[in-house]
């Protein structure tokens, strides 16, 4: 007997079905996944991560590798975004501070035509942010890196206090044009009055933050710039 031929090679099993249908998806759409969004959510689970851990260990021990491991990410993935733990913390601080407008800028201060009150009300929002441990411990860490480290600095003027500072600058502006300011009022000046103590006082706890104290520190700056007395400015108290 002949021996009988070889039998055939089977063919090559079908696609899985999910598989088939992505390759028909995509050669539909020429649609590759969308990476952006993947990096979105990593580059926001970084920053989270990053102030949680801030809260937790504090500046000092906290590291990249620790990052990474909370936000569920390689530490090449944020050495690809930040040169450093500080550059996470300025972006989270940003992020934390809120996104800007449309026109790129924040939301200007309130304008209710009393412009101590005005100001009393943003500054007793600043003492309320700065109490607040979610604020208060990436603003610190900040303030204290970016007085060794210039170029850390400059970035973080730039980027965050900046455009905070010309949203009261245009307030008074505006108080300037309607006549509740000198004339020759120097806006950047009283702005830096008006902030400078606040800042140092919560910087070296020189005293208690209270609404009391921006208070009258409005009406002190207000006074002097506005060319009246400062009768019922009031005592601070704790």
């Amino acid at each position: 007997m002949s021996a009988e031929p070889p039998a055939s090679r089977p063919a090559a099993p079908p696609q899985p079905a999910k598989a088939a249908a992505a390759a028909a998806a995509a050669g539909k759409t020429g649609k590759a996944p969308d990476a952006g969004r993947r990096s979105e959510r990593s580059r926001r689970a970084i920053l989270d991560a990053a102030l949680a851990l801030l809260g937790e260990v504090g500046y000092n021990k906290l590291t990249i590798e620790a990052i990474a491991a909370r936000a569920g990410v390689g530490k090449q993935t944020i050495y690809r975004w930040w040169p450093s733990k500080a550059a996470v913390l300025l972006d989270a601080s940003l992020a934390l501070a809120g996104e800007p407008d449309a026109d790129g800028g924040w939301a200007g201060l309130p304008d209710t035509g009393d412009l101590a009150a005005d100001l009393k009300l943003v500054l007793r929002a600043r003492v309320d942010e700065f109490n607040d441990e979610r604020y208060e411990a990436p603003a610190r860490a900040l303030t204290t890196v970016g007085a060794t480290d210039p170029e850390l600095g400059a970035r973080f003027t730039e980027r965050l206090l900046e455009p905070q500072l010309a949203l009261y600058e245009d307030r008074l502006r505006e108080a300037r044009e309607a006549g509740q300011l000198a004339p020759d009022t120097d806006l950047r000046l009283t702005v830096e009055m008006l902030l400078g103590p606040l800042t140092y006082r919560w910087l070296l706890r020189t005293g208690p933050l209270t609404h009391a104290f921006t208070d009258a520190l409005v009406d002190a700056v207000l006074g002097g710039v506005a060319g009246g007395t400062t009768a019922g400015v009031g005592k601070v108290t704790a």
